[in-house]
């Protein structure tokens, strides 16, 4: 037993305070779906888990750069053909840029198969007047405004891990069918992209991208695997502990779950002697940390030394939700800490969570100048201390919603109505997605000509 799982057990969690969970009217309803939930067989394996933590190490370092990114939260209805390739093409298809800029190796990981959960500030909200249960995610109630459909159903635990099977089971399916074939970048085009400058400047990467393939093929070189498959790696948010354990196995001494390739705990979720961080210490998995304005940094440094004792790089992922106001001040101290503490981590910015606003009809927004503000104060502010921004983590879809405004589309307040779908957060869509890939290359290739 690793120094970590010492005096832990699967369900030493259990004794612990616990926040963000459902309240189960029938609990052998709830202990009967997790028994199904615990038969049924795992998600990933545990050596795509062992690659995962092997690729974030080499991200601490500047060697690779994580993309991370999905819905907000997922959806049953989710689960169809269309929106499991729109997912995937633009994860694809930000990570070809990203690729082209940074001339180093992506890690492509989507917020999917699993993100069914989500994290509310209040147990109960008001809809047209009447008080309800707050919608939680799919795997626990319903977002329709009645009585019964915000009850938590423990059913719905097996339906999460069938829908998680269901996308993923598609989603390799798309990879091993050639979905990612480098040959074909042309498929991965924008239809809706208004700036013809952006359009331009992403042609150029294409026919680029395209060139190098003909010119190494020309020579002789072909490597069919690796221009047409990718790795993609699933994540999600593990905030339902009982369906996390339920996921949860020992493999040849060590505990996985293999659920997901990559859990986060989230920024309500953190307390450093609750049941979430005493969970997530025992599992081999790579493991995220939400870090937002609250985050202490002594706490972060007592966070990440309880979960991870042994500093095995690749095992912690720092993530920061700050906010473009106070990254340049309140990002500086956090990094000092973990570096003089001598903490390995992987730090990723998610410029989402903190520039969520809400509009005067009170619909919750993103600005993307805000987003974008956020992600380069990250990249100068890891520059100056020395360290490597090695990720992030956005909430994104592959349609063209209006849920975030600005960006190449320059959607107003007024252009929300025309297409907002999400039941939770903003996401960025297909446009603004690939707008920020575009500077975010920008700035890996700044990075990597100042080294060389």
């Amino acid at each position: 037993m690793n120094e970590q799982q010492s005096n832990w057990t699967l369900e030493s969690w259990r004794s612990k305070s616990i926040q963000q969970q459902p309240y189960y009217p029938d609990k052998s309803a709830l202990e009967a779906a997790l028994k199904s939930v615990q038969e049924m067989p795992p998600l990933v394996h545990h050596g795509e888990v062992n690659t995962l933590r092997t690729h974030l190490a080499q991200a601490a370092n500047g060697e690779a750069f994580l993309l991370q990114g999905g819905d907000c939260a997922e959806q049953f209805s989710d689960c169809r053909k269309s929106t499991v390739e729109s997912k995937l093409k633009i994860l694809l298809q930000m990570s070809l840029v990203l690729t082209w800029g940074a001339r180093i190796p992506v890690i492509r990981m989507g917020r999917m198969a699993g993100q069914y959960a989500k994290p509310r500030s209040k147990d109960t909200e008001t809809i047209d007047g009447v008080e309800l249960p707050s919608y939680r995610g799919d795997n626990i109630n319903s977002s329709a405004p009645n009585a019964d459909e915000r009850a938590a159903d423990p059913q719905r635990l097996l339906q999460a891990y069938f829908h998680s099977a269901a996308t993923l089971n598609y989603t390799r399916a798309l990879v091993d069918g050639g979905f990612a074939d480098l040959h074909h970048p042309q498929h991965w085009d924008l239809g809706f992209v208004r700036s013809s400058t952006n359009r331009a400047e992403y042609e150029d990467i294409v026919s680029r991208i395209r060139d190098a393939i003909d010119f190494v093929e020309s020579t002789g070189v072909r490597s069919t695997t690796s221009l047409k498959m990718v790795e993609l790696f699933c994540s999600h948010e593990g905030l339902l502990l009982d369906y996390e354990e339920a996921m949860t196995e020992e493999v040849r001494g060590k505990w996985y779950n293999l659920g997901a390739h990559s859990l986060w705990i989230g920024d309500r979720t953190r307390q450093l002697n609750g049941a979430h961080v005493e969970y997530f210490r025992g599992l081999e998995n790579p493991i995220g940390i939400k870090a937002g304005p609250s985050m202490n940094p002594s706490e972060l440094v007592e966070l990440i030394t309880k979960l991870e004792p042994a500093n095995r790089p690749g095992r912690i992922t720092i993530i920061t939700r700050l906010g473009a106001d106070i990254v340049a001040d309140s990002l500086p101290p956090l990094i000092k800490a973990v570096s003089e503490a001598g903490r390995v981590a992987t730090w990723v910015c998610d410029p989402m969570h903190g520039n969520t606003i809400s509009t005067n009809e009170g619909l919750k927004t993103r600005d993307y100048d805000a987003v974008l503000s956020e992600l380069e104060g990250a990249f100068e502010v890891h520059a100056d201390c020395g360290s490597h921004l090695g990720g992030v983590h956005f909430e994104m879809t592959g349609e063209d919603v209006t849920e975030c405004t600005g960006g190449p589309q320059e959607l107003s307040v007024a252009d929300l109505s025309r297409s907002y779908e999400t039941h939770c957060d903003p996401r960025l869509n297909y446009s603004q997605s690939l707008e920020l890939a575009l500077r975010i290359a920008q700035r890996l290739q700044k990075r990597r000509q100042a080294a060389s």
